[in-house]
């Protein structure tokens, strides 16, 4: 019997106009992760927590259960994944 892997909590920090974006979100449907994708180009609270949580203000930002990597880091992304 396969044992069940918990889903990490993972959110996106994007824009629409981002290619990088694209590419990690894609990377994680790819990969069956499911994300909550924030816009912070709409969203000047979400913008504001991103800097707060990271102090860096471009995106992507990938939140994957409150560890933080900025920009498609694909071997971080995977490590902290677990994939």
């Amino acid at each position: 019997m396969k044992e069940e892997k918990k889903q990490p909590r993972v959110l996106v920090f994007s824009t629409p106009t981002c290619p990088h974006c694209k590419h990690v979100k894609s990377y994680l449907r790819k990969n069956n992760i499911q994300f909550k994708d924030i816009d912070v180009s709409r969203d000047q609270s979400a913008a504001r927590d991103m800097m707060r949580r990271s102090g860096r203000q471009g995106v992507p930002q990938i939140d994957i259960n409150g560890r933080i990597v900025v920009g498609f880091n694909r071997r971080k992304i995977n490590q902290l994944l677990g994939l």
